[in-house]
């Protein structure tokens, strides 16, 4: 597992966030994946390599100071994305990323680090519940358009 260096993982990162979020648009451009790094952002993004196989995993983590729903103390480490290959699934690649997101948020002060899944998203929920996380609440989004 390394920490991303931009100019030589952004392909592969890019490649990674595109496969965990294929409906978005830009995911894996270079706005993106600089603005994941921007400077003044407490971000950490880990990669995961297997020595035949290349990238298979990634964590992306910030440290936030607004309130995040279930954690008790400020600032608190957020895993933002999670993502590991499938044929590479099952095997630790996961909690050996959460755990180096762990490292890094608890040497950023934090004493909690908290996520979040789709509803729907039922192997997400118990990946994380694997890595030692518990389930603090659902919500559902609404939005109203208003008109002019």
């Amino acid at each position: 597992m390394r920490a991303v260096d931009p100019r030589r993982d952004a392909a592969d990162w890019g490649r990674l966030r595109a496969a965990l979020w294929p409906d978005e648009a830009g995911v894996n451009g270079d706005d993106d994946l600089h603005e994941a790094l921007s400077p003044g952002i407490d971000t950490c993004v880990l990669l995961a390599v297997a020595p035949h196989d290349g990238t298979i995993g990634f964590a992306e983590a910030r440290r936030r100071r607004e309130y995040v729903n279930g954690a008790t103390t400020s600032p608190v480490g957020f895993l933002e994305a999670w993502y590991v290959v499938p044929q590479w699934r099952g095997r630790g690649v996961g909690r050996m990323l959460v755990a180096g997101v762990e490292a890094w948020a608890r040497g950023r002060g934090c004493s909690e680090l908290a996520s979040d899944a789709l509803l729907r998203n039922m192997p997400a929920h118990a990946a994380h519940l694997g890595c030692g996380f518990v389930e603090t609440g659902r919500v559902v989004y609404f939005l109203k358009r208003l008109e002019p």
